[in-house]
């Protein structure tokens, strides 16, 4: 009988495999997604409108969408933020630029984009598949919530946009600046 695994198998060994090989799979898929932000984000969208749709249909979890909402609000904090502080650099002696003579320092985010969009995802499956255990479902005044949620909202990102002022940074990217050359005036020389 000990011959029928062989020797020093495991019983989980096909289960090892398995489980190998669907990682695999997923860092491929996800490696291929990489560059696509838009269609990454596109899918987002539907796993969020899925999640809004069950727990409107179900009347319940809200203490589960509240934890999710506090976990969103702190992946953007973290998003909008530079990776290393002004507040703690300046403390150091070192300063961001305020004058044009200064060195250029790009912004850098504290949470990447990718992992950002990441992180909301699995957050979002993970509630989705709370949904599904009625452990999760605690009966609670939602409009007490989303006041609360919404007070928290706007005092975190008050906070948030007060420090970019003060450290005069912005986090969005709209888009990669272009060269369009001089433009030609009245008393510009021509060809």
């Amino acid at each position: 009988m000990e011959g029928v695994l062989g020797e020093g198998a495991s019983p989980l060994a096909p289960l090892a495999t398995l489980k190998n090989d669907f990682s695999k799979v997923f860092q491929y898929y996800l490696d291929k997604s990489t560059p696509l932000p838009v269609h990454r984000w596109l899918g987002t969208l539907a796993v969020v409108v899925v999640y809004l749709l069950r727990v409107y249909i179900l009347q319940g979890f809200y203490i589960v969408t509240y934890a999710l909402g506090i976990y969103i609000l702190n992946l953007l904090i973290g998003f909008l933020s530079p990776k290393v502080d002004p507040e703690l650099e300046a403390l150091d002696g070192a300063e961001l630029p305020t004058k044009e003579s200064d060195e250029f320092r790009p912004f850098i985010r504290r949470l990447p984009e990718f992992k950002f969009w990441y992180a909301i995802t699995k957050a979002f499956c993970v509630a989705f598949l709370m949904t599904f255990f009625s452990l999760f479902d605690v009966p609670v005044f939602w409009p007490i919530l989303l006041c609360y949620w919404v007070v928290l909202f706007v005092l975190t990102m008050k906070r948030q946009i007060m420090h970019m002022i003060k450290y005069k940074y912005v986090p969005l990217n709209l888009g990669k600046q272009t060269y369009t050359g001089k433009k030609s005036g009245p008393n510009s020389p021509r060809d």
